[in-house]
């Protein structure tokens, strides 16, 4: 697969787009090229660290991550706009990877992020690498947004959570999407539920937020209701909407290959499971690309 060029478009979809690492790791090793990646969220976030070189350095610092790093990289603006300034995670980035002119970087790299304003998606190609990531990673609610260029930006997932049509200048020979968004996998929910039970540190930071949110909704105790505060509510209801917008970005741009990754794989802010994602991620690639080895087998 040598000669042939590869677009790889990375879905948004929190911790589980630490699955991308592991499925560019199987191209990588099966000789694959990727020329091109167009990335929303934090498939911005991996294909641009990717696109200037440095993904193993960021796979081995996420490896090493623990619950108490996560906890120490939220930095709390108190801002109405968003919990969350996302200063010490972009610092963080630019100290392991550098700064990085998208226009300079080996690999063609679109960011994509959503104008506030206007309602429409802002392809990121030009200009500082972590702008740009910076942008396309602006949750609503959680980070606040972004000005850049005179726009006022927010996650790219909000409009393009799989976003395939950047990559069509480069005139790729294959196109795959990996979407963030698949149907859940009830097989996991045990394993999920394990997990959770050993998550109190993380916990104390989830109360953090539901303290916060307290002051903008109104209490509701009808016992027959599940308890979903505020932050439940719009992490779930961001999710649902990004789960279809993906489905109808991929009828009408059908990629060649796409590899389905489970929405309940992890909860969004569990980047202390980097490995198993990783993993998680080269194995769903094995799987839906094996295809494409014996083609290219069967060619020589």
């Amino acid at each position: 697969m040598v000669d042939k060029k590869i677009a790889l478009v990375l879905g948004s979809g929190g911790a589980r787009g630490m699955a991308h690492i592991g499925v560019i790791n199987w191209l990588e090793d099966n000789g694959f090229n990727i020329s091109t990646v167009s990335g929303a969220s934090m498939g911005a976030l991996v294909g641009g660290i990717y696109a200037a070189g440095k993904l193993q350095e960021y796979s081995s610092w996420l490896k090493a991550l623990t619950r108490s790093d996560i906890l120490k990289l939220l930095d709390f603006s108190f801002a109405r706009s968003g919990l969350f300034k996302g200063d010490r995670v972009i610092d963080a980035m630019r100290e392991l990877i550098g700064n990085h002119m998208i226009e300079d970087l080996p690999v063609s790299f679109t960011a994509v992020a959503t104008d506030v304003e206007t309602g429409k998606e802002v392809w990121l190609n030009k200009g500082p690498l972590f702008d740009a990531i910076r942008a396309s990673i602006a949750i609503p609610m959680f980070f606040t947004p972004v000005e850049l260029g005179g726009k006022m930006l927010l996650d790219g997932g909000l409009l393009n959570p799989v976003p395939i049509a950047p990559t069509f200048i480069d005139k790729p020979d294959i196109t795959i999407a990996v979407n963030l968004g698949g149907e859940p996998d009830l097989k996991l929910e045990k394993q999920k539920f394990d997990h959770h039970i050993e998550f109190n540190e993380f916990e104390k930071y989830h109360e953090m937020i539901r303290s916060f949110l307290s002051g903008f909704q109104v209490s509701n105790d009808t016992p027959q209701q599940k308890d979903w505060d505020l932050f439940d509510s719009a992490s779930l209801s961001f999710e649902t909407m990004q789960g279809t917008i993906a489905r109808m970005k991929l009828a009408a741009y059908a990629p060649d290959f796409v590899i389905e990754i489970p929405r309940n794989l992890c909860r969004s802010l569990e980047f202390d499971r980097a490995q198993e994602m990783i993993t998680y991620g080269e194995k769903k690639a094995a799987e839906r690309l094996a295809g494409l080895l014996k083609c290219d087998n069967s060619n020589k």
